[in-house]
């Protein structure tokens, strides 16, 4: 069976573009016992994907040159030789970038279509709710009445982790880069204040005005210089969970910021960071509590869907350019 897949063409330097990319025609080997032939129909874009591309050590393994990117999906399944499998099953996991693949039966979980969209296993009810869910309650604890700053709001777990935070009581204030996301956030996320972090000429003051008793939560998605400026905003015991980098991504030289080291000191504020691998053994239950706040209508979720298996690259690099509102998702 002859198959299209995207492979890395090279490790890119700074910023990927499309030459990082290539397409390939492969053909399919036989299955044999325990094997499943999937159908991906939709594929999910993240930022941590760029840090995939580089060499070297680090919590997940690097993408191989020549070998296809890889990351989670859903698809269908078309053939099985695994027990607990049959044909027109839905199935997520982390999958290569392919029209179709053989893949072993420990690397799928079927998905319960009737619960939620199937896209929804790659957002709210995957990585990045469970992402917001743990990254906030766990390492954040907010309590009632304290302020909670989010960077990257508009994006997949920003949106959440400011929903989350809004039913624990807290007040909410979100970091996006446009006005249309800020009146997105707002109106229909029930964030309290958005700061745009694009035109602010002294992006300090503006989140200091949009939290006049400080801050006592952050979560960065973000870094750079918008987390300098929350950072300058925190209260005594603040506490900050570390859950992504995507300013710093593309840099070719080591950035130089504040020293923070004096205020995290003199503040007693904690900083946490994490991937959401280390709750591997607790997503059936924010899973569980996610479907339920769904259900409730407790929590919203929006999705940016590009179609096509080709554009699965250009999909990846608009997530740079903030080209996403919710969860960046591809349709194939």
């Amino acid at each position: 069976m002859k198959n299209k897949q995207i492979s890395l063409a090279s490790r890119p330097k700074g910023m990927p573009d499309a030459s990082t990319f290539q397409f390939d025609s492969v053909e399919l080997p036989a299955l044999k016992s325990g094997d499943i032939l999937i159908q991906p129909t939709y594929f999910s874009v993240d930022p941590y994907m760029r840090g995939r591309m580089n060499a070297g050590k680090s919590y997940i393994p690097a993408f191989e040159v020549g070998q296809p990117l890889a990351g989670g999906a859903v698809a269908k399944v078309i053939e099985s030789q695994a027990d607990g499998f049959a044909a027109g099953d839905v199935v997520t996991g982390s999958l290569p970038w392919a029209t179709q693949s053989v893949v072993s039966a420990g690397a799928l979980k079927k998905i319960d279509t009737n619960l939620a969209p199937a896209s929804y296993y790659l957002g709210i009810l995957g990585m990045p709710g469970l992402t917001a869910y743990f990254g906030l309650l766990d390492i954040c604890k907010p309590k009632a009445g304290e302020t909670v700053v989010v960077s990257g709001a508009a994006g997949a777990v920003g949106i959440l982790v400011g929903q989350i935070a809004k039913i624990q009581r807290c007040r909410v204030v979100g970091i996006a880069g446009s006005d249309d996301k800020i009146a997105m956030l707002t109106e229909s996320f029930g964030f309290d204040a958005v700061v745009n972090y694009k035109t602010s000429s002294d992006l300090k003051k503006s989140i200091a005005d949009a939290c006049p008793d400080g801050v006592d939560v952050y979560f960065d998605n973000v870094g750079g210089d918008v987390s300098d400026a929350v950072i300058a905003n925190l209260n005594f015991h603040a506490r900050i969970s570390l859950c992504g980098q995507i300013a710093l991504y593309n840099t070719t030289e080591t950035p130089v910021g504040p020293r923070i080291q004096p205020m995290l000191l003199t503040r007693s504020v904690l900083m946490q960071g994490f991937t959401i691998g280390n709750y591997s053994k607790r997503f059936s239950e924010g899973i569980q509590q996610l479907a339920t706040w769904l259900q409730e209508g407790k929590l919203h979720y929006t999705e940016t869907t590009v179609n096509g298996f080709d554009a699965l690259p250009e999909a990846l690099l608009g997530l740079f350019s903030g080209q996403n509102t919710g969860k960046m998702i591809v349709q194939v």
